[in-house]
């Protein structure tokens, strides 16, 4: 018996100094993205950093005083997947993890743009949102998660592990854009302005900075498509898919695809495109510009006997600050007027900064999930909220005012549908 003691104690130090499993190969349907011995798999682009290999951690490192942020980035794209990593700071500086992001010629180097996990020492804005290289900073925006709530980012800063090994988490599904640190949901967004793209590990450009990263490992969820509506046929031209038209002689289509619609002040009916189809959660998107009158993205929406057709929810779209403002109508049904809401929520100031004037076009987006409602103008939120009262399914649908002179035009009208298999994922506290 002693000597069976004796062998299992042998056999359990042997196995103590053996090699260990990689955090990817104990988690189902994670890959490893560094194989911990070289940088096969990835490429530098931007600045002038270092970045080695050192005991089967990479270890990136500034190089004071050189211009440009740089990242090692990874030549796989991924659309939907679950990333997570582990990283400690060396010798403070700033960094981060890049998703979905891609590259652009700028003078002699790549100029890296797209999604970042902020990275700080002390933990500190750690697991936000950046948007390096595009809308960072712009109309003084510096987080694209401006409603996280401060108590998330509090509780985030106090779990942080300063001169530690801290474990992120990011999750992108669809619209869906979640981190964690240390186990703790830090941001919950939804975002459309990249589906896909490379991670890149960032050692920001200054005096000083050192970061290692290890345990980088992935599990890919495959990609969410855009379902359009105006799409080309076989003849060349464009036509409405899963849609139809109210007053059809008032809209068509021109050769690049562009849905042009003209209507008149004598005409009490609004002029609409509707979807044969309902959608309970989702994310929805359309550019535009107009020339007078009043127009909207519907969504959540039912056809009633009303003149304006849709009872439900409206992105606004009025060529001014109500620009994104949520409005909820009121519709005929079995000849009963059911009221609506009026307007629901609204940023005019900010929409003001936001929206593109002088004839250009504008991209308005809805994501809507549950009660959770969010509305994006050009890129930028302009609401985040919970609505217990609002409709859980319903038509989308642009629309033309009816009492109005206007011409409106828009494109690239289309609709990601969230499935209940990303619903699950989405739900991951």
């Amino acid at each position: 018996m002693r000597q069976l003691v004796a062998a299992a104690i042998a056999f359990g130090l042997l196995a103590s100094i053996g090699p260990a499993k990689s955090a990817a190969e104990v988690e189902e349907g994670f890959v490893s993205l560094f194989n911990g011995q070289d940088l096969a798999g990835w490429v530098k682009r931007g600045g002038s950093a270092e970045y080695q290999v050192e005991d089967g951690c990479i270890v990136g490192k500034c190089v004071p005083n050189t211009p440009g942020n740089t990242f090692l980035c990874t030549e796989q794209e991924f659309g939907n997947f679950i990333l997570r990593l582990q990283y400690k700071f060396i010798e403070p500086g700033n960094s981060g993890v890049q998703f979905r992001s891609a590259a652009r010629g700028e003078g002699d180097h790549q100029r890296v743009y797209g999604y970042q996990y902020e990275m700080t020492p002390g933990g500190d804005s750690t697991g936000r949102i950046y948007d390096e290289g595009r809308r960072g900073h712009k109309f003084g925006v510096v987080w694209l998660d401006i409603y996280t709530p401060q108590e998330r980012l509090d509780a985030a800063q106090a779990i942080c592990r300063k001169g530690d090994w801290n474990d992120v988490e990011i999750q992108c599904v669809g619209p869906s854009i979640k981190t964690w640190l240390n186990g703790k949901l830090v941001v919950d967004m939804f975002d459309s302005f990249s589906m896909k793209g490379f991670f890149g590990l960032q050692i920001h450009a200054g005096k000083s900075g050192s970061v290692a990263w290890r345990n980088i490992r992935v599990k890919d969820l495959g990609e969410s498509k855009w379902e359009p509506f105006f799409v080309k046929g076989d003849d060349g031209k464009y036509r409405l898919d899963k849609a139809r038209f109210v007053l059809p002689e008032e809209w068509s289509f021109t050769d690049d695809g562009v849905l042009r619609g003209v209507h008149s002040k004598s005409q009490k009916q609004d002029g609409l495109v509707i979807s044969t189809e309902d959608y309970d959660n989702f994310i929805a998107r359309v550019t535009y510009r107009m020339h007078g009158g009043n127009s909207a993205l519907y969504f959540r929406a039912e056809e009633t006997a009303a003149p304006w057709v849709l009872r439900g929810f409206q992105n606004e779209i009025a060529n001014g600050g109500k620009d994104s403002a949520l409005w909820h109508t009121a519709g005929i049904v079995d000849g009963k007027m059911i009221p609506g809401r009026g307007w629901v929520v609204s940023n005019d100031e900010f929409v003001e900064k936001v929206r593109n004037t002088d004839d250009q076009w504008n991209t308005t987006c809805t994501a809507a999930y549950g009660d959770r409602l969010v509305q994006i103008l050009n890129g930028f939120c302009t609401s985040d909220i919970v609505d217990e009262e609002c409709e859980k399914t319903g038509r989308l649908g642009l629309q033309m005012h009816g009492g109005a002179d206007c011409e409106m035009f828009f494109k690239d009208f289309e609709v990601m549908p969230i499935t209940k298999d990303m619903a699950q994922l989405i739900e991951r506290k």
